[in-house]
């Protein structure tokens, strides 16, 4: 229960966790006030009315003496009744009238007091008849019927004057609770909206420094915490450019070796097979010299395939627009069963190395996914620039990914190379199409100096 309790106190806002115990607090003290105002309240109007209970035995005690010693003690009885005035407290009532009714019976006028709060407050009983003796018998009381109006009014007037009191100090400490409430959220909202910002990788947006003196230093510390974290990613981005540029300069190399050594071997061999077949005997040699150069014209177009991975070596000479047309060309005549449709602006042709070879290669990496795992009967690559941004966009209708491997050994390579340009990869799944997206900036690529 205890921790059932907790949690919902948790799930309450700051505000609320503030504001609630604060009004709780007045709540229980307004209810002190009114236990503490009926426990003295009735005490208060006993000793209020006690002079005029003294006063009704001092009138009565004259009054039956003046009984005794007249002739006619009728006559003198009907005279003080006389006397008397009817908003008097003190009262004659005789043993016809009956009993003496309670005091809130005999209040006149309440002076617009409400009835519950009359109820609330316990008057007391004013035993103040004293009887009065005619001949040995006794024909009346002289009794204190005190007025309390003007007493539970004055009560009256003093708990509204507490409850406003309440009221007001409740009100100011709210609007003082809120002001402190705001003046500690607002630093501590920005404070929470930096740290996502700072999380999604966004550092170059300072969390203002505001609030109290705690608060303020936690936004220090979070601003030099996104200043470091902004200078260790470009450190990562440059090491990551780098390493790309080694790649690539690997790539370079080793499709330079395999062109001019690997290359002429092939050349050579086909040559000498086809002199060879030329000096035989006919039939002699024929079959296996086909043999052998189907197996040279193989291995001649898997080197051109291995090159064309290694380092398409036509960007530079085509353009990165025409490279990619070609490329999707080839895709068609290897994949006739998918329907390739493409929109590639000519402003590619603009965009140098490595950008232009990283854009090649995401390209050629998630055709080649499509055809090999999607299973798609459609597909679409979309490359477009807009200002200083590249757009890179390959869709396909095929089953899409399996949810614990978002990239696979291709993209994750690519991702990496995105990832050293400053630029975003992202894969997702979207009204039963895949989508492979990416986002690249064309100004910083620009200035990058050519990897040579």
């Amino acid at each position: 229960m205890r921790v059932r309790i907790d949690l919902m106190w948790q799930r309450l806002s700051f505000r609320t966790q503030l504001f609630l115990p604060l009004g709780l607090s007045f709540l229980a003290a307004l209810v002190m006030g009114g236990v503490l105002l009926q426990t003295f309240a009735t005490g208060q109007l006993a000793d209020e009315n006690e002079p005029g209970r003294r006063s009704t035995r001092t009138v009565a005690e004259a009054l039956n003496n003046s009984l005794r010693a007249s002739n006619d003690p009728r006559k003198i009885l009907d005279a003080f009744v006389h006397s008397l005035d009817s908003s008097s407290d003190i009262q004659f009532r005789s043993v016809e009238a009956g009993p003496t009714p309670p005091p809130k019976d005999s209040l006149r006028d309440l002076h617009g007091v409400p009835h519950w709060f009359v109820d609330l407050i316990a008057i007391p009983e004013m035993d103040a008849a004293s009887p009065v003796i005619i001949d040995g018998r006794r024909v009346g009381d002289i009794v204190f019927m005190p007025d309390l109006s003007a007493d539970l009014f004055e009560k009256w007037v003093g708990f509204l004057a507490l409850t406003s009191l309440i009221a007001v100090l409740m009100i100011l400490t709210g609007i003082i609770a809120y002001l402190f409430a705001g003046s500690a959220l607002r630093p501590l909202q920005d404070l929470g909206a930096g740290l996502t910002r700072i999380r999604r990788g966004d550092y170059a947006t300072p969390i203002p420094v505001a609030g109290p003196q705690e608060i303020r230093q936690s936004c220090e510390e979070a601003n030099a915490l996104a200043m470091t974290l902004a200078q260790l990613s470009q450190d990562n981005r440059d090491l990551l450019h780098r390493l790309v540029s080694l790649q690539d300069d690997e790539r370079r190399d080793l499709a330079r070796e395999l062109h001019d050594e690997l290359g002429p071997l092939l050349f050579g061999i086909r040559a000498g097979t086809i002199a060879l077949s030329e000096a035989s005997p006919a039939g002699n040699l024929g079959n296996r010299a086909q043999e052998v150069m189907r197996s040279v014209e193989a291995l001649q177009q898997t080197n051109r395939r291995i090159l064309d991975r290694l380092r398409p070596l036509y960007i530079e000479e085509l353009g990165l627009e025409t490279s990619v047309q070609t490329l999707l060309q080839n895709f068609r005549r290897q994949a006739p069963h998918i329907g390739l449709t493409a929109a590639i602006d000519p402003g590619l042709n603009e965009i140098d190395r490595p950008l232009a070879q990283t854009v090649y290669r995401l390209i050629q990496e998630a055709l080649t996914n499509v055809l090999r795992h999607a299973g798609a009967n459609n597909a679409h690559v979309l490359a477009t620039m807009a200002g200083e941004v590249l757009t890179i966009e390959i869709s396909d209708d095929g089953g899409g990914f399996p949810a614990d491997n978002v990239f696979g050994r291709g993209l994750t390579g690519m991702h990496e190379r995105v990832r050293a340009l400053s630029g975003s990869l992202s894969l997702l799944r979207a009204d039963e199409r895949t989508y492979v997206r990416c986002r690249l900036p064309v100004g910083a690529a620009r200035d990058e100096p050519a990897a040579g």
